[in-house]
């Protein structure tokens, strides 16, 4: 069958242990593990060598040095990431006008009608594949289907470097064996209710009808019954990479207060802030997001008077948000985001009192950058009025 939709998506392998194995010559072959020593850290990212022992991201570092003993454990270097970052898309703006990041290290490509350029959509893999290593020393994953979703799936499912295409027309084959929990937006907890209620697979799923599907599990049940088919006809959003950049913690104990609530986000507004300068942009509004211990999320926005790109415009916004949300409630997960993202030299309008001090945490922001860029964001911890924070700086991890 003929490809009238081709979606590739590209998605780098153990990303920061792998941009630290290519600066670091000497590390490649040796267990890495991405993420700070202190007494909060968790790993960021590990290399498949220390993956072999059971280290995954989201562990606490202390389990990770646990299970491989003798891994080399490296802190966080977001801003030599975002360069990374920055050269793949670019490298994947090449081959196709129409690029949409998801994060960092992942993005989908629309090949449809590259065919005359780079040839089929299997051989187009292959070349972004061939180029991701040959241009940026760093091993990637490509699946290639009709859709986004199935794209994605394929894509993960033979890492590192592995390459799985699935012909228009074969989805269904493709994505009935696979668990659940390959889903799109099926988290634990609800693969955890499909396997109680008897679907064990996408298969299990996709033989179901749809009406008793979203009867079961209301709006999921029709969002899945769709995606286990392999129908989904999103289109590859290049706008995507504009809207919004956040970054959110789980913690490891819940907690209640908005000092508390803000101290934990401080480190969080501190990545946030350097993600922007180091992509060129400027966040117009900030969003605060709120998990409680019932699983169930709240999110407050507020606009900046101006865009901005230092932590002390962000922090600000965001306390007020703190003070107006409920913090009495023990909460488990805590974000921030910034919205409304601006490039760094478009036009706006400056308060002439406040631009003084602005141009002065800029200028601090920027110097904090170089730092942790060269030793790491364990360098550099920022504290709060109430209690000096010891938490480091942790991107959101895959």
């Amino acid at each position: 069958m003929p490809w009238a939709r081709a979606v590739l998506h590209v998605d780098m392998d153990a990303f920061y242990a792998s941009v630290e194995q290519h600066d670091r010559p000497e590390l490649l072959g040796r267990a890495v593990v991405v993420g700070g020593t202190s007494r909060r850290a968790v790993v960021c990212a590990a290399s498949y060598e220390a993956r072999r022992f059971g280290v995954k991201s989201a562990m606490p570092m202390f389990a990770a040095e646990r299970l491989c003993p003798h891994a080399v454990v490296l802190p966080v270097r977001m801003g030599r990431y975002l360069e990374v970052s920055k050269r793949l898309m670019a490298l994947l703006g090449r081959f196709s006008p129409t690029v949409e990041p998801l994060s960092v290290d992942e993005a989908f490509v629309d090949a449809t009608g590259t065919d005359a350029l780079f040839g089929p959509p299997a051989e187009l893999a292959w070349k972004v594949q061939r180029a991701v290593q040959d241009e940026l020393g760093l091993p990637c994953s490509v699946g290639v289907a009709a859709s986004k979703y199935v794209a994605k799936v394929a894509s993960d499912l033979k890492k590192p470097r592995g390459l799985v295409v699935v012909p228009p027309g074969e989805e269904r084959a493709f994505l009935e064996p696979l668990g659940v929990e390959r889903l799109w937006g099926v988290g634990p907890t609800a693969a955890e209710q499909l396997r109680a209620a008897g679907f064990c697979t996408i298969g299990d799923v996709a033989r179901a009808a749809p009406a008793d599907l979203e009867r079961r599990f209301g709006a999921l049940g029709q969002h899945i019954a769709a995606l286990a088919v392999g129908d989904d006809a999103r289109p590859v959003d290049d706008a995507r990479e504009r809207k919004s950049m956040g970054a959110e913690r789980t913690l490891e104990v819940d907690i209640r207060g908005a000092e508390r609530v803000f101290r934990e986000l401080v480190p969080l507004v501190d990545e946030v802030a350097a993600g922007l300068r180091a992509q060129g942009l400027r966040a117009g509004g900030v969003r605060l997001k709120l998990k409680y211990s019932d699983f169930r999320s709240v999110t407050r926005e507020a606009r900046l008077a101006a865009p901005a790109h230092d932590e002390a415009s962000l922090r600000a916004a965001l306390e007020r948000l703190v003070r107006k949300a409920d913090t009495s409630r023990p909460m488990r997960l805590v974000g921030v985001t910034a919205t409304a993202l601006v490039d760094d030299d478009a036009p706006r309008q400056v308060d002439l009192f406040a631009h003084q001090t602005t141009e002065r945490d800029e200028r601090l922001g920027r110097a904090v950058d170089k730092i942790r860029d060269r030793y790491g964001d364990d360098a550099l911890v920022r504290g709060t009025p109430a209690e000096a924070s010891t938490v480091p700086l942790r991107p959101r991890s895959r």
